[in-house]
């Protein structure tokens, strides 16, 4: 493994294992990897399961609400007693809640009303205020398109100019990337003992950014795809005919993300909502991984590349959020 393998570690490595953690934000991070065989025993090749919904958050955007804020705080762009305003589509917004709580910032999230109610609860749960956002005419509940969100980037906008609060911008802070760069792919490569391919959804694009630059620091071999909804991957170059797809937390139809780097994409998968509901259902009854719809999206792409180019090799996913925040949707109906 190159240097900069072993260089990025990750903080529990630095804590005793029969340890208590200092505060919620050591129990962040170094989530386990499974292999998932038994959904993967038609085919040919491997897959390697991420499980971030076991972050103290349930998802993986605990490690990068964490690396945001330290590094604000780094560089005196956070104050105490300063306010922290994101948007989000629960899962970030809950991270920032869990982080905020622990440091003692006040924490607004903003979120489109077509996400599952279960997120804007958990936020408020953790002493977050939620604003919430009317969708677009014609959108429908559970089914965020890119144009909601651009409703939702306004109301953030405005709250922040009326605090003067700090803005964890999700989609522009290099921290974003730099915590899957630092913590969660360098963990992935030691408990899989290495990959051939990675594959990630992407919402902001920081776990594929982080992931795949870390991956082919270690080889360049490890090739790195995006996934989308089908019908709405406007990343890949394609016409958007379903901007209003069910794959919850991304697929917002975006054409360029400034975290990613085109050249560490090898390639764009498209996957179906039905794909994607049938692979996270099978990851609960299968495997016993209770899951949402991106882990579902994840595996659907994974299958795709064991099926065509990958073929008896050994692929990596983040199974990202959990399927307590999707009980009042139709997912487990």
């Amino acid at each position: 493994m190159c240097q900069s393998c072993f260089a990025a570690r990750w903080r529990s490595d630095n804590l005793p294992h029969d340890a208590p953690c200092l505060s919620v934000l050591d129990a962040i991070g170094n989530t386990p990897l499974v292999e998932l065989s038994r959904v993967a025993s038609g085919l040919d090749g491997r897959i390697f399961a991420k499980l971030e919904f076991l972050n103290p958050g349930y998802s993986k955007k605990d490690r990068i609400a964490r690396q945001m804020i330290e590094e604000a705080e780094a560089a005196g762009a956070l104050h105490p007693g300063d306010t922290v305003v994101e948007l989000t589509s629960g899962n970030t917004g809950t991270g920032l809640a869990i982080v905020c709580a622990a440091k003692g910032y006040q924490f607004v999230a903003v979120m489109s009303r077509g996400n599952s109610i279960e997120r804007a609860r958990m936020m408020a749960a953790l002493g977050a205020e939620v604003a919430l956002v009317d969708q677009c005419p014609g959108s429908t509940p559970g089914e965020v398109s890119g144009a909601d969100l651009a409703r939702v980037e306004e109301k953030a906008r405005e709250i922040v100019r009326e605090r003067r609060a700090f803005r964890a911008d999700q989609f522009q802070l290099a921290g974003n990337a730099r915590a899957h760069y630092q913590h969660t792919a360098p963990e992935i490569m030691k408990q899989s003992g290495g990959i051939d391919a990675f594959c990630d959804f992407i919402g902001s694009g920081g776990s594929f950014a982080g992931c795949a630059r870390y991956f082919k620091a270690c080889d360049p071999a490890i090739q790195c795809y995006i996934v989308e909804p089908a019908g709405a991957a406007a990343f890949a170059g394609d016409a958007v005919t379903r901007p209003n797809h069910r794959i919850q937390g991304g697929g917002y139809a975006m054409r360029d993300l400034a975290l990613v780097d085109r050249a560490l994409v090898d390639g764009c998968l498209q996957v179906s909502d039905a794909d994607a509901i049938e692979m996270t259902r099978r990851l609960a009854k299968e495997e016993g991984l209770f899951a949402g719809y991106s882990s579902g999206a994840n595996l659907a792409a994974a299958a795709q590349l064991l099926g065509g180019a990958h073929k008896g090799e050994r692929i990596a996913i983040l199974l990202p959020d959990s399927g307590l925040k999707y009980l009042s949707t139709d997912l487990w109906s």
